[in-house]
């Protein structure tokens, strides 16, 4: 499991996170809200504290299983 914080959230049901340590020049990594665990879409908020796992999709890497910490 890797830890990051919410940097954007869209209506549509998909955001991105910041990964912990990672570099201003790098890729924020997206995630749907099909990939919340134990949380909504609507309670989780841009600057909260998240964990999750590195998948990979037909466009790249993404979150999945991702949990509010």
């Amino acid at each position: 499991m890797q830890n990051g914080t919410v940097v954007k959230k869209n209506e549509k049901g998909f955001g991105f996170i910041k990964i912990d340590g990672a570099a201003d020049g790098d890729k924020d990594l997206f995630f749907h809200t099909n990939e919340l665990q134990n949380i909504s879409f609507e309670e989780l908020q841009e600057g909260d504290k998240v964990s999750f796992e590195v998948g990979d999709s037909p466009k790249g890497k993404n979150a999945i299983n991702v949990s509010k910490i």
